[in-house]
């Protein structure tokens, strides 16, 4: 299958009005990702050599997408949505492209596996000309019934068309195709004769029969090719993408506390022996080495952590974070773009924003490195073996020496050389009795009110 050529034709020009949205249905995020993504990722899993994404004449947002997410595929608009079989034609141009293999997907069906795009084309490997993805839901109200002849697909009969003995079947259209680049011109003959006047990709069949080809249906799980038309089915789609997520982490070799409440982007990467406490939440990008401890509440973005470190409780790791190996950062603790070098620790209450810190440096409780003056954004350098008391600001722009030294409560606005000790705080003031004086003056008062 390597050596054929594929073009995977993904159809998006839904407007998607039950969604309730300004945003294009398959700009809705499973997971982190647009739905368009998750099927963009499974075409290319599948082997796909071209990708032609068609979509409708309000796609702005779809269209700033595909030219970041595939920026080699080819975008063609369905100016009018006249059914299945006409927005593939939008794309009538690839189609001429001599391609030996071509697959229709959907961009609302964001759980579709490379594997089951791969079965629908070894299908035509073994000599079929169509192959039509078919499940069997529990209710099949609704869906287009796959009438079977033998091993031969002889007919998809949409429900409005079909006779109550059609309508009796359980085997449904899931609508993802693939079909020989041969077959192509088939899509020609497709005539609207319906319930409805639209042009159905689903004729493809009884058309590639009357011309004696051969037609087959693959079935695949119905929770794979479920649809999103309302906010109600995308929390549907979500809930099985995480359940997929747990699943394959824990078989990875991670420990879920509480699988339940652990939530994943579609790009996660966990290592083995990682803990995961609950509540914990992973936005994309996130890497996890060998080994690492990720405690409950905690909340990770575009972050590495490296072998052995220990995150949270009660943590945030934002775009950027780079946690060295056998290092903590503890409850309350926010790291954006800043790398924490091995063993360093930072465990209460601080913010580490455009910063080094370097080996097993120990940050002190409530520390604050002050990056941003309303305009730009500043670096702080800490060394290696540095100690920052609780309670400080570092005014970056600014560096502090390996073994470098900083008083509690200090404003750090220089440099501070290495193994020196760098108090910026004022004067404490001490008056005697002063308290007892205050107390008895505001009690010959009356005391509080």
């Amino acid at each position: 299958m390597a050596k054929r050529s594929c073009l995977a034709i993904i159809l998006a020009a839904g407007e998607g009005t039950r969604m309730r949205s300004a945003l294009p249905k398959v700009m809705h995020q499973v997971a982190g990702l647009p739905m368009l993504g998750h099927v963009l990722a499974a075409a290319r899993g599948a082997g796909a050599t071209r990708i032609a994404v068609v979509v409708g004449p309000e796609a702005r947002a779809v269209r700033e997408f595909i030219a970041k997410q595939a920026p080699d595929a080819v975008v063609h608009e369905q100016a009018e949505r006249k059914g299945t079989a006409h927005a593939v034609l939008a794309a009538r141009k690839e189609l001429a492209g001599g391609h030996d293999d071509i697959l229709v997907l959907y961009g609302d069906t964001p759980l579709i596996t490379p594997a089951t795009l791969k079965k629908l084309r070894g299908a035509l490997v073994r000599g079929a000309d169509v192959a039509f993805l078919g499940f069997r839901p529990d209710v099949p109200t609704g869906y287009g019934r796959l009438i079977m002849d033998g091993r031969q697909l002889v007919a998809i009969r949409e429900e409005k068309d079909g006779s109550d003995e059609e309508r009796r079947i359980g085997f449904c259209n899931a609508g993802v195709a693939a079909f020989r680049g041969s077959a192509a011109p088939l899509l020609k003959k497709i005539g609207n004769r319906n319930a409805k006047g639209e042009y159905y990709l689903t004729d493809l069949v009884e058309i590639a029969n009357r011309g004696k080809r051969k037609v087959v249906a693959l079935e695949t799980e119905a929770e794979e090719v479920l649809g999103v038309n309302t906010r109600k089915e995308l929390a549907a789609i979500e809930a099985v993408f995480q359940s997929r997520a747990r699943d394959a982490a824990m078989t990875g070799g991670a420990t879920l506390t509480a699988p339940e409440t652990v939530f994943f982007s579609h790009d996660t990467q966990l290592g083995r022996d990682v803990v995961v406490e609950p509540n914990v939440v992973f936005g994309p990008g996130v890497t996890i080495a060998d080994g690492v401890t990720i405690r409950a509440f905690s909340h990770l973005e575009g972050a590495r952590v490296a072998t052995g470190a220990v995150i949270g409780p009660y943590a945030r790791l934002r775009p950027g974070a780079e946690i060295g190996a056998k290092a903590r950062i503890g409850n309350f603790v926010e790291v954006k773009n800043g790398v924490i070098d091995e063993g360093a620790k930072v465990n209460h209450l601080t913010y580490i924003g455009d910063a080094h810190v370097g080996a097993r440096s120990n940050i002190g409780a409530g520390t604050i490195t002050c990056n941003y003056d309303g305009y730009g954004k500043y670096h702080t350098e800490i060394g290696a073996d540095v100690f920052v008391g609780s309670d400080s600001a570092l005014v970056a722009p600014v560096t502090l020496g390996d073994g470098s030294y900083v008083g509690s409560g200090s404003v750090i606005t220089e440099d501070v050389p290495a193994d020196a000790l760098a108090i910026g705080r004022g004067r404490q003031v001490v008056k005697p009795g002063w308290a007892a004086t205050f107390r008895a003056k505001h009690a010959d008062k009356g005391g509080h009110d």
